[in-house]
């Protein structure tokens, strides 16, 4: 299980690049203003030399200069004594988060595959590319304003050295829904699933999803992942019926004192 496990994390590090990245004893610190906890947190990506006391003032030192408080990854690969460790000096715990991965011959996909297919997965769009008008839409549907996140995401986006597909759906307002495909090896991970308020429980959100895995099994892909935060329980639901399953769960340590949250990673 850890090798799958490291495999999606990963994968996960690939599909969301931060603004900026910093290489410590093991340890990437990524920066970005806060946008998220995944893109402004610290990864474990090896065993580390320097003794973890001296390793963490030194991350909070870094993001403090950044402006943010220090947040850490803790996902099954990290000791647990390091997590106890952060729960003593304060940290609290923010965004827990399942991972979770489906076969795209699963019976519940193929199922979803047909029912789409019937409709030629409805009205919506894909390119191959992530345009600026699809990100200027992310944005609004997530009711982000911030102009430090609305200079540096883009180039995040832009940044992502995988194959992506973009997905939306339009109406006559402009796009009131998005998601976006990753392909890496032998999965695509399915990110970025936003609806328009005024057009939920209208299963936009299915048949983007379905489109993107059709699309990556189009494309070779034999598996898909996705995270799901656990309090999102319509998210959680759906990806449930589409096949999904939970094989692991991460969550952050925010450094205590901390500014305000970050969004919603999507």
């Amino acid at each position: 299980m850890d090798g799958l496990i490291k495999q999606i994390e990963d994968m996960s590090l690939n599909a969301w690049p931060s603004h900026k990245m910093e290489m410590y004893d093991g340890w990437i610190l990524r920066f970005s203003d806060f946008y998220t906890h995944r893109t402004n947190s610290v990864e474990q990506l090896s065993p580390s030399v320097l003794p973890w006391r001296e390793k963490i003032p030194y991350c909070e030192e870094e993001y403090c200069r950044n402006g943010t408080p220090a947040v850490f990854k803790i996902s099954p690969l990290v000791s647990p004594d390091f997590d106890y460790m952060l729960e003593n000096r304060g940290y609290e715990i923010q965004h827990v988060t399942d991972v979770c991965t489906m076969r795209l011959s699963c019976p519940d996909m193929q199922e979803a595959s047909q029912e789409s297919s019937a409709l030629s997965f409805g009205d919506v769009e894909y390119t191959d590319d992530i345009p600026d008008e699809w990100i200027e839409s992310l944005f609004r549907l997530k009711g982000m304003t911030n102009p430090v996140h609305r200079r540096i995401v883009p180039s995040m986006y832009h940044s992502i050295p995988k194959r992506t597909i973009a997905a939306c759906i339009r109406r006559e307002e402009g796009v009131v829904a998005t998601g976006l495909g990753i392909l890496d090896r032998d999965y695509i991970g399915i990110y970025a699933i936003h609806v328009s308020e005024a057009y939920r429980r209208q299963g936009m959100a299915r048949r983007i999803c379905t489109g993107l895995l059709h699309r990556g099994r189009l494309c070779g892909a034999e598996n898909a992942y996705l995270q799901v935060v656990q309090n999102n329980k319509g998210a959680q639901e759906l990806y449930h019926s589409l096949g999904f399953q939970k094989i692991y769960t991460y969550w952050f340590r925010v450094q205590p004192s901390s500014p305000g949250s970050a969004q919603s990673p999507g």
